[in-house]
């Protein structure tokens, strides 16, 4: 049977993680003298908690780059976010009398360790794949036009990838030649990418490209590629039928929609309990630096295209409403306090109230002004699949990309949105969430 190396890796961490969990808490609960014999069932529940936290930060991802400091600071906010969920459903929400419920250390220590051990051989393995993958390459099958646009979008991506193009522009009998060395051992191959206009291939091509996948060799149509690996949709590929494919389950069925609203009802009541505090400390700052008003209201646009009035906490000099409408970095409009309230995120808190009124959502894609709004429809003809589903306070875009300061920008997220909104479950809507404590916490807001 064949499985995808990118599985194969998957389930080895899967694996390991399950059995070093199980020793790690075994072996402290021994020593704390919560237990006196090996435990293996009361375990699971809280591993398995703690591997879905790892899972919601692309833990189990063959693409995430283990050896950065952005995956090393999500992995730890995973750990402690699934060590602060194991101690409410170990000491709140399971009856008394379970084995691990004597000591709450235990469970701390454990999953303290675990955090930084996963850690650990993750960069280990990513290290040894890195190693053992020097000198593949990806092979895109496709136009110049098209392949120039490609290595444009992994170079700014990051992708430390080495690119070979089998140029289908020049005729097939090139493009055979490189699968024949590829099918040989000659050419090393991390994926093969097919643009899908490239759909009619001669059939010794097409069935060079099965032979070659059943070999575990990876291909992908371009789309695909643009999805998997970088977890967007390439606006080319957007039409007016593309609303129809499968997925939008948030826009199409109902059942996820309430479900989705009640969570959002309930986090936005308990977040405006919580910040209420930090909010009125952030509206003291801000009436002494200037004595300005503390809330800033603009007309944003919704679900459907229904504008509504969005409040932030005012970081800006009263008089700026009228100029560029982006923010740029070191904008001399910005105030000394707005600075500070932007780089945590903190001046987007009074929207949860925009969300109790059921004008946002949590998560969403940004609620833009309506001014840009009229801009990016004319510019940008597949634009309005956005308003689909409510806006969010943060959203698959805003941890992905940088804030938007032009077109381009506003392009590149657009990718992002309609990823989110095709591709909505309610796992994406956690990974969003750690993924914006990963924001906040590192102050990397604008």
């Amino acid at each position: 049977m064949f499985i995808h190396p990118n599985r194969r890796a998957a389930v080895l961490l899967f694996a390991i993680d399950l059995l070093a969990s199980v020793v790690v808490l075994n072996f402290v609960a021994y020593f704390r003298h919560v237990i006196s014999h090996p435990i293996m069932w009361p375990a699971i529940a809280p591993v398995l908690v703690f591997m879905l936290a790892l899972y919601l930060v692309d833990g189990y991802g063959a693409e995430a780059n283990k050896l950065s400091l952005d995956y090393a600071s999500l992995h730890l906010i995973a750990s402690v976010s699934a060590t602060l969920v194991i101690l409410l459903g170990t000491f709140v929400f399971v009856p008394a009398g379970f084995g691990l419920q004597s000591s709450r250390a235990a469970l701390i220590v454990s999953f303290s360790i675990m955090g930084v051990l996963s850690l650990a051989y993750r960069r280990y393995l990513y290290a040894r794949a890195i190693d053992s993958m020097r000198g593949s390459k990806i092979v895109f099958i496709g136009r110049q036009s098209d392949f120039d646009i490609f290595a444009a979008e992994c170079a700014r991506l990051g992708n430390q990838r080495t690119l070979m193009h089998a140029d289908s522009g020049m005729g097939y009998k090139g493009v055979e030649d490189i699968l024949e060395q590829v099918a040989q051992g000659k050419i090393h191959v991390e994926a093969i990418v097919l643009k899908e206009s490239e759909s009619q291939l001669p059939s010794d091509i097409s069935i060079k490209l099965m032979q070659l996948y059943f070999k575990s060799v990876p291909t992908y149509t371009l789309e695909l590629f643009h999805q998997i690996y970088w977890r967007k949709i390439p606006l080319y590929r957007i039409n007016p039928i593309w609303l129809f494919q499968d997925g939008f389950k948030v826009a199409r069925e109902p059942v996820f929609e309430r479900i989705k609203r009640v969570s959002d009802l309930a986090f936005a009541t308990v977040g405006l309990i919580v910040f209420s505090p930090v909010i009125l400390v952030c509206a003291l700052a801000i009436k002494l630096d200037d004595g300005g008003p503390v809330l800033f209201e603009q007309t944003r646009i919704g679900k459907q295209r229904v504008p509504f009035k969005l409040l932030k906490l005012r970081t800006m000099r009263q008089d700026s409403g009228k100029g560029d409408p982006y923010t740029r970095q070191g904008d001399a409009r910005i105030t000394r306090v707005g600075r500070w309230l932007r780089s945590g995120r903190l001046d987007e808190l009074p929207q949860l109230w925009n969300v109790l009124c059921g004008q946002m959502s949590l998560i969403g894609p940004r609620a833009e002004w309506d001014r840009l709004v009229l801009e990016y429809e004319v510019q940008i003809p597949s634009y309005n699949f956005r308003h689909l589903v409510k806006p969010g306070i943060t959203g698959w875009a805003q941890v992905n990309y940088r804030y938007g300061s032009d077109i381009q920008d506003t392009l590149r997220k657009l990718e992002y949105d309609l990823y989110y909104i095709r591709n909505f479950s309610f796992t994406l809507d956690a990974s969003i969430i750690l993924k914006t404590l990963h924001v906040m916490l590192f102050r990397k807001g604008h």
